[in-house]
Order: structure tokens, then C-alpha cells, then sequence
């Protein structure tokens, strides 16, 4: 499946700032999100995406990108959040199940990109550009982060998880074996039961006495 094809029919696009005074057309949305994706397909770097030649193939004007994004630094960030699932809705029923749920996003996420090359080569080029990987950490991985923290918190307070225990710490503890699987050991496996493993593995030490 092609990049493009991944995101076709998806109105998932989020506005790139405030003080949009149009109202939004999600069909216009996505042949920009598109056009983005067909260049990145063809393998024009991300240096050489310029607003200009993104509304030339999307076939529309500059102004109309701007008044959906405030830069290409925001758009972006929406191609790559197009190309992924949308972030799971927590069932709210417990800590674990919670962090079952938002593990198994992640794993689902690593199984998508792995045979990827165009995503890669995009993750890579972002890395190299400070604004543009600022953008993302600020849109998609700070969010991630805060959610994950969330569910911790509530955990703790529930008496699910130790009262002493560090969030920011236990998050990456949580976190960081499916962080490992999917990014820095694309050749281990992502088995379905991964994310139930590891959740169950970290909370058994994590747990209130008796």
C-alpha cells in the first residue's frame, strides 16, 4: 500500500493554528495531504517540499494552504499523522487495560511503518530538520507522552500502582520495550500478545503490597 492509498477516504487533518476564518473542506484537506504524499513518493526531499510546489500538485493555491497550516513545519506533521492509525480511545476500565490499549496502538503503529521505506526515509529527513521534528515532538509525541502519564497517574491514585512511585520514570518503563521493538530492533518480532507481555512484566514489580 502506498502512502498515499494509506491516508485515501481519512478526514483526520488537524488545523495548523488559530484565527482560520473560512470554513474547512475536508476534500480540500486531503489533495493537499495527498499532493504531499505523492511528491515524498516520487522522492523529493523534504528541503525541496516547498508550499509553492505542494499547492501546484495538489491544484490549488498557496493561501488556501495557509489558511489550513501555518507552515510547512504543520503540514508536515499532518501527512505523517495521516499515514498512521488514529490514537486509540482508552476503555477507562483500569490502569492495566489502559496501558494494554495504548501499548498495542504503538505495536500496531511499528507493523505499519515497518515496510515503509518512504515513511522511514521521512522519519529520517525529519530528524534532521530541528522545526519540523520540534513540530512533531510538540503535536504528536508531547501528547502521547501526556496521556500515557495520565494513565499512570490515575493508576496511582487509584491504588493500582505504588504511591512512591516516579510517572515520568514508570512511563518510560512502560514505554521503552515497545520503543525498542519498533524503532531501534525493526527485526524483532511485534507478536500480538507483545503489549500484554510487557504491561504485565512492569506492573508486577510496580504493584502496592498486600
Amino acid at each position: 500500500m502506498s502512502l498515499a492509498e494509506s491516508h485515501a477516504g481519512d478526514g483526520r487533518v488537524r488545523d495548523g493554528g488559530p484565527g482560520r476564518g473560512r470554513p474547512r473542506s475536508e476534500a480540500v484537506e486531503r489533495s493537499i495531504i495527498e499532493g504531499v504524499m505523492r511528491l515524498l513518493e516520487e522522492g523529493v526531499p523534504l528541503a525541496e517540499l516547498s508550499i509553492e510546489r505542494v499547492a501546484r500538485t495538489a491544484g490549488v493555491g498557496k493561501a488556501t494552504i495557509y489558511r489550513r497550516w501555518s507552515g510547512k513545519e504543520a503540514l508536515f506533521v499532518d501527512v505523517l499523522r495521516a499515514a498512521e492509525p488514529p490514537d486509540p480511545v482508552l476503555p477507562g476500565t483500569s490502569m492495566r487495560d489502559d496501558l494494554v490499549v495504548f501499548l498495542e496502538a504503538a505495536r500496531r503503529r511499528g507493523l505499519l511503518n515497518r515496510p515503509s521505506a518512504i515513511l522511514h526515509n521521512v522519519i529520517a529527513q525529519m530528524k534532521s530538520s530541528p522545526k519540523i521534528w520540534e513540530a512533531y515532538h510538540a503535536d504528536v509525541v508531547a501528547p502521547r507522552r501526556r496521556a500515557l502519564a495520565d494513565v499512570l497517574r490515575r493508576g496511582r491514585d487509584n491504588g493500582e500502582l505504588r504511591p512512591d512511585v516516579d510517572i515520568d520514570l514508570v512511563g518510560d518503563l512502560v514505554f521503552g520495550p515497545m520503543l525498542v521493538r519498533t524503532v531501534m530492533r525493526p527485526e524483532a518480532p511485534l507478536p500480538e500478545d507483545l503489549a500484554e507481555n510487557i504491561v504485565d512484566a512492569v506492573l508486577e514489580g510496580l504493584r502496592p503490597p498486600d
